[in-house]
């Protein structure tokens, strides 16, 4: 029997969690989002109607849909409340183990045995992540990608105690989502962020040798490789914070140079050059 979701709960309103619930939405879900900090809220449904406001411009949505997405749509001001009938709940915070462990916790508490529990981290243990929790099988990684309304992929991480139920309950999460699914087993990084990480940080240590700009660079993987977006302007889009801790957990876990920060990358981090959400990292992003 096919995985029947009607309510969704996203925990962390900020940028990956704005963008999964309206993902969840489009869906056809009646999505609950909430974060710790209830006051930024209201501004992550903005940028969802921003957003959306935007597709409907460039031809890319209907305004009736438009208008059926923002009511499906709701922001609450706990965990709790969110996820007490939720088929599915997201978890979206900062990529931070003992942070997602404790809203994990707080979710198990609430949720019905059958629910569908997901954790968006990009880089961290789903085993470590399922093990406090009363039924670790019913846990499994969701990853996705920024932006996610127009990222095809989500990442299925699947660890040991995961059972073949929530195998296939996740794949038929991510088709009703109209995404792709990559399985992969539990291991630090996974398979996106070890290789994207590693792209990353080489072309940060080529802009702190001087080889070339960052625009060059970029352009260089961009039309020598087809990618869509080059390697830093993919960071500043991410954030150079995030993208410092997911180095600095694989660094610690795999025990491998190439996933050492550059010196180039904690200092702009320190300065508060974090990319786009700043205004500033190895471009400018002009607010708006």
């Amino acid at each position: 029997m096919t995985f029947q979701v009607h309510r969704v709960a996203v925990i962390g309103a900020g940028t990956m969690g704005v963008g999964i619930a309206q993902a969840a939405a489009t869906a056809g879900w009646h999505t609950l989002l909430t974060d710790a900090r209830p006051e930024i809220l209201p501004s992550a449904l903005l940028s969802i109607g921003k957003t959306l406001e935007g597709a409907v411009t460039r031809g890319k949505l209907a305004a009736d849909e438009r208008d059926r997405i923002r009511e499906r749509i709701s922001i609450v001001n706990s965990i709790a409340e969110a996820s007490r009938n939720a088929d599915l709940v997201i978890e979206a915070v900062i990529e931070d183990l003992g942070v997602k462990q404790g809203v994990l916790a707080e979710v198990a508490r609430v949720v019905s045995d059958t629910a569908l529990l997901a954790t968006n981290t990009s880089s961290l243990s789903v085993g470590a992540l399922a093990a406090g929790l009363p039924r670790p099988a019913r846990l499994v990684g969701l990853h996705f990608f920024n932006p996610v309304h127009l990222m095809r992929l989500v990442e299925i991480v699947i660890h040991d105690l995961a059972d073949d139920s929530t195998r296939e309950d996740a794949l038929s999460v991510v088709k009703a989502l109209r995404k792709e699914a990559v399985v992969v087993k539990d291991s630090p990084g996974f398979a996106s962020s070890r290789l994207g990480v590693v792209l990353g940080l080489e072309a940060i240590r080529m802009v702190e040798q001087g080889v070339a700009s960052p625009a060059d660079i970029d352009r260089a993987i961009e039309l020598g490789y087809n990618h869509p977006m080059g390697p830093l302007r993919l960071t500043d889009v991410v954030g150079l914070d995030v993208r410092l801790r997911i180095a600095e957990y694989l660094h610690s876990t795999l025990k491998e140079d190439q996933y050492q920060p550059p010196e180039l990358m904690r200092r702009m981090v320190a300065q508060g050059e974090l990319g786009k959400k700043s205004g500033k990292g190895f471009y400018e992003w002009p607010e708006g």
